[in-house]
């Protein structure tokens, strides 16, 4: 049957391997949250004061920008660091 059309995921990934595949990705998911976790936690530990209140209580936009971009960049360096 050549004219038949087969199914997109099957041009990709054959099926056998998608459980494998499935699991494999949960778990980097998962080393890559934690990794990510850690590095959060380091750098609240590392900062001589406290984030929450600074953000929250006196309103530090500045400090909010700069949390969010180290967050990125952790989440950055994680994402590369699972993918490969």
């Amino acid at each position: 049957m050549p004219n038949q059309i087969t199914p997109a995921l099957a041009l990709l990934i054959p099926y056998g391997q998608l459980p494998e595949l499935i699991l494999t990705t949960i778990i980097f998911s998962l080393i890559g949250v934690v990794m990510f976790a850690v590095a959060f936690w380091v750098v609240t530990k590392v900062t001589p004061f406290s984030i929450k209140k600074e953000i929250e209580d006196d309103q530090n936009t500045a400090l909010a920008i700069i949390i969010g971009s180290i967050i990125l960049g952790i989440a950055l360096i994680v994402a590369a660091a699972v993918h490969g």
